[in-house]
């Protein structure tokens, strides 16, 4: 017999019909009628006939035509959802989807796996299992190391040893000892009891980096969840099933207590459920209607479940990819920025022999400017702007338009950029670093040594290194957004910049990138406040127990918001660049500049007169979230790369500081050499 799973004004019910030869308003109505049923005040309504309403998929939101038969429009077990007329503006309303549905109606389950063994993810390989582009497997190493921290807990159990978490109560209760025939109650409660968090849901990919980090620290075989467990949570997350994760609640210690707590209360049945097919339903209706049992959990499993760093190391490893994204394309905006406003190419100059410093103090003159002073992300960014502005390389009749006059310096917005944007590349590797670090970390309490046969209670839950890192990408990566803001004031401003003012033609009856500027002022204002330190305060918690945490949830959600607001910012730039090239017509600039002009002219057209300008912008950032611009123009970055760095051994700033300095500590400089 087909059964449908029907949400009604935030109720889900389970609909099973006899004849499939029904139609979808036999559903809906009868979906109405077991709502009322269930309602002391029959829903408000007098009776099923007086009730209005339109039925529609949770995949996709497809609305369904009431007189078609349920064996054509729908599949066996499919979710729906009633919507009664005049709900969907009320407060009260609960969709079945969360934002963005459009994203996720064209969800297509992977067919490649991932194999974890809790040691080796890195942040490239979480950005993709949120996006949903592998399934996750173990490793037989990490299976064994999984059976055998078990094996420790079993006995642990089976003597009645006292052990935090396994046969006490937690936090304050530590002292209290838990009878054997209480151990699994123990845990249903530490998970129902713990998820109090507050706040929008974790949409689907973060919610999927959650619980796939999660299944990487438990696969490194300290935490003593049994096999059988870690394995149905692998299903879990292979039908992605991701429960309700309040974004708000965790303090960053005793690890990310509240949202993993919700995490593993929808593994065990309850409180809400995502997936693809159902939408938002009841955990125990979206587990079943993809096959899958609710985890009934084994002692120390709820405590192995929610004691960790994995949500703000998720998020942070989603904030250092795009954070790394743009910063890269932040090079190739401020290029083309610096190509319109006709700068001087002469503050990136490399001498004669680029990244190859073996002749740094020996020919004078020959020097690159910044091997003198070399940080890795000033160089980089250095030379990606010869790369793309090099007009002996690829001609630029805009350079070449400008090139014997007297200007000889830029203002800093233009002519500091390796310096300014150089720090926010070494402030990213830095962070990444540790990133990577945390996502490949044990960060439960107690840690199970099976070696050893024993656990050990300890601080790896305190989240105060990831805390820290992001943060400090925070302030570094705003800086991006700072000095774009400037150059499209320099851009929109004609005493600046000698275009028509506001960059758009009879200015007056137009105001062109006026407020658009003043949108971009408005960013960078607000995330001066956003980049102050989240981890520099602490509340004590748990009674005391807990009496230093690291609010690291909140320094990587403030993180992500800073960098979506840089996003942002260069994408107005790069619109104001590309409309600044309109007035430089028929002028061109270098090859990997026009195709970067071209690609934002296939999705924005220029400005002939004022328009709805929040379309084009949001039309600019997309292209810079998904890397568009940086595949246009790294291919001949690259190029340039191998066409002017000699083959020889490559050699780091810092590394090569160092062995110049052994080579000559024998030698004092003259003073004509420096």
């Amino acid at each position: 017999m087909p059964r449908y799973t029907v949400h009604v004004r935030g109720e889900w019910l389970a609909v099973p019909c006899r004849d499939a030869q029904l139609s979808v308003g036999w559903l809906g109505r009868e979906a109405v009628r077991r709502y009322m049923k269930n309602k002391p005040d029959n829903g408000g309504f007098a009776s099923v006939d007086d009730v209005h309403f339109l039925v529609r998929r949770c995949k996709g939101l497809g609305l369904l035509d009431s007189e078609d038969p349920l064996e054509v429009a729908l599949e066996d077990n499919e979710f729906v959802e009633v919507v009664i007329e005049g709900d969907i503006m009320s407060p009260n309303f609960i969709p079945s989807q969360p934002e963005g549905v459009y994203l996720y109606s064209k969800y297509r389950e992977p067919e490649e796996y991932i194999a974890l063994d809790g040691d080796s993810l890195t942040t490239e390989d979480l950005v993709n299992l949120g996006k949903g582009r592998y399934k996750i497997k173990l490793t037989p190493t990490a299976e064994k190391k999984v059976q055998k921290s078990r094996e420790v807990i079993d006995s642990i159990v089976k003597e009645k040893t006292v052990v935090y978490g396994i046969t006490t109560g937690f936090g304050k209760f530590a002292r209290t000892i838990i009878p054997i025939n209480k151990l699994q109650e123990l845990q249903v409660n530490l998970v129902r009891s713990h998820s109090s968090g507050v706040g929008k849901p974790l949409n689907p990919e973060r919610c999927r980096m959650l619980l796939a980090l999660r299944i990487n620290v438990l696969a490194k075989g300290y935490s003593g969840i049994s096999l059988e467990t870690l394995k149905q949570v692998i299903e879990v997350f292979n039908a992605s099933c991701l429960p309700y994760v309040p974004e708000k609640g965790t303090v960053g210690a005793s690890g990310d207590l509240a949202p993993l707590s919700h995490l593993a209360l929808g593994l065990i049945g309850e409180g809400k459920m995502w997936s693809p097919k159902s939408g938002w339903a009841d955990a125990k209706y979206v587990l079943e209607a993809h096959g899958l049992k609710p985890i009934v959990l084994k002692p120390k499993e709820g405590l192995a479940l929610i004691n960790g760093t994995q949500m703000i190391t998720s998020l942070g490893c989603e904030a250092v990819e795009r954070a790394s994204a743009i910063a890269r394309q932040a090079d190739i905006v401020a290029a083309l920025t610096l190509e319109v406003l006709k700068g001087t190419t002469k503050a990136f100059d490399s001498g004669q022999h680029d990244s190859s410093f073996q002749l740094l103090f020996i020919q004078p003159g020959l020097a690159d400017i910044h091997a003198v002073r070399p940080h890795q992300g000033q160089i980089e960014v250095s030379f990606r702007f010869r790369s793309l502005l090099d007009s002996d390389h690829h001609p630029s009749e805009i350079a070449e338009s400008h090139r014997f006059c007297d200007h000889v310096q830029d203002a800093y917005t233009l002519r500091c950029c390796p310096q300014v944007h150089g720090v926010v590349n070494d402030t990213i590797a830095f962070v990444k670093n540790i990133i990577t670090v945390e996502l490949n970390s044990a960060t439960d309490n107690p840690m199970v040594f099976a070696s050893r046969g024993e656990t050990i209670s300890g601080g790896n839950f305190h989240g105060e290194y990831p805390a820290k890192a992001l943060d400090y990408l925070a302030i570094g990566v705003h800086e991006l957004a700072a000095i774009s803001e400037r150059r499209i004031e320099r851009l929109c401003n004609p005493s600046l910049s000698k275009l028509p003012a506001f960059l758009v033609a009879e200015g007056g009856l137009n105001s062109g990138f006026m407020i658009a500027h003043c949108t971009a002022a408005a960013l960078v204002s607000e995330n001066k406040a956003l980049c102050h330190p989240s981890s520099v305060d602490s509340l004590s918690t748990s009674a005391a127990t807990e009496d230093h945490v690291s609010m690291g949830g909140w320094a990587a959600r403030k993180a992500l918001k800073v960098i979506e607001h840089v996003e942002q910012v260069l994408a107005i730039e790069l619109l104001a660049a590309c409309q600044g090239i309109e007035f430089l017509r028929p002028l061109r600039t270098t090859t990997p500049l026009e195709k970067v002009y071209d690609l934002v002219r296939s999705v924005v057209r220029p400005w002939i007169k004022d328009r709805f300008m929040a379309p084009d912008i949001e039309a600019a950032h997309r292209l810079l979230v998904e890397q568009k611009v940086w595949e246009v123009a790294s291919p001949y970055i690259e190029k340039y790369r191998m066409e002017h760095i000699p083959e020889s051994r490559p050699v780091s700033p810092t590394a090569f500081s160092l062995e110049f300095l052994h080579k000559n500590s024998t030698r004092i400089p003259e003073s004509e050499d420096l």
